[in-house]
């Protein structure tokens, strides 16, 4: 039986941040428990700790135990490996990165985010290389892609129809100077609001919050949220589609408040 809709997740950019002692943990939570925390009131979290560097497997495979059945991470991927001249050439790279131990998070690994430099522009031939080199499976796991571009030649039709070929997602980049790419090009939907404020308690206005609900519910249908502009003529297909939506940058502190706002409505509406 098709699904109506897909599974929408809501989560924030990592765990670890002094700020949020008092405000989202609890005062006296020690710091071995905030992961747990956090999984307890949000559906994802994006580790962001593996672009700068490597993580042991031991580290994915504890924070995989530590998080409640359902739970997901996104990982950002190595930024040796997105942040390179000759995106070609990053097989070995890629390889090693995938064989670091990502996979230890096992049916709690989500989508993997390659993030690239807003200096970045869109090269076809070599972009095309890099996503022939990405896995479609790795030690029995299947490996979901999606890429942040951050240069605004990559907003072109042609961007979006060469996503599609490989199901490769490109993530929305919301509330932010970098240029957005509204398309569906994936089994799956990607999205990082940047806005948030600190003088608003939950982060966003409220009309905002309900704004980016209703966007999470039209892709979780299949559809693209009207009041997002596609830069492709061809729609996607109108398959239920699961949604990663992550609070990220803008007002850091806000950011827990923000999305716990976001799954409240959405648990509310559903």
């Amino acid at each position: 039986m098709t699904r109506p809709h897909g599974a929408i997740r809501v989560g924030i950019g990592g765990w670890v941040f002094e700020p949020w002692r008092g405000t989202f943990y609890p005062e006296g939570l020690p710091q071995k428990r905030e992961l747990q925390h956090a999984a307890s009131h949000l559906g994802t979290i994006e580790i962001n700790g593996t672009y700068y560097g490597s993580q042991k497997p031991e580290s994915f495979a504890r924070w995989r135990a530590e998080t409640p059945d359902g739970f997901v991470f996104a990982v950002k991927g190595s930024r040796y490996i997105t942040n390179r001249r000759v995106l070609a050439e990053a097989a070995p790279s890629i390889e090693k990165f995938f064989s670091g131990g990502v996979t230890e998070l096992k049916e709690k690994l989500g989508p993997i985010n390659w993030q690239f430099m807003p200096t970045k522009a869109f090269d076809p031939a070599d972009f095309e290389a890099f996503l022939k080199l990405l896995p479609h499976r790795v030690g029995g796991i299947d490996i979901r892609h999606a890429v942040e571009v951050r240069h605004h030649s990559f907003r072109t039709p042609d961007f979006v129809a060469l996503l599609r070929a490989y199901g490769v997602a490109a993530i929305t980049a919301a509330d932010s100077d970098y240029p957005q790419i509204a398309d569906v090009t994936a089994p799956f939907v990607y999205a990082r609001i940047m806005g948030t404020s600190e003088t608003e308690p939950e982060g966003y206005p409220g009309v905002a919050l309900d704004r980016w609900v209703a966007r999470a519910r039209q892709w979780a249908k299949g559809e693209v949220p009207d009041d997002l502009e596609p830069l492709s003529g061809e729609p996607a297909p109108a398959v239920a589609r699961d949604v990663f939506l992550y609070v990220i940058s803008g007002a850091k502190i806000r950011n827990p408040a923000a999305a716990m706002a976001l799954t409240r409505r959405l648990a509310n509406e559903g």
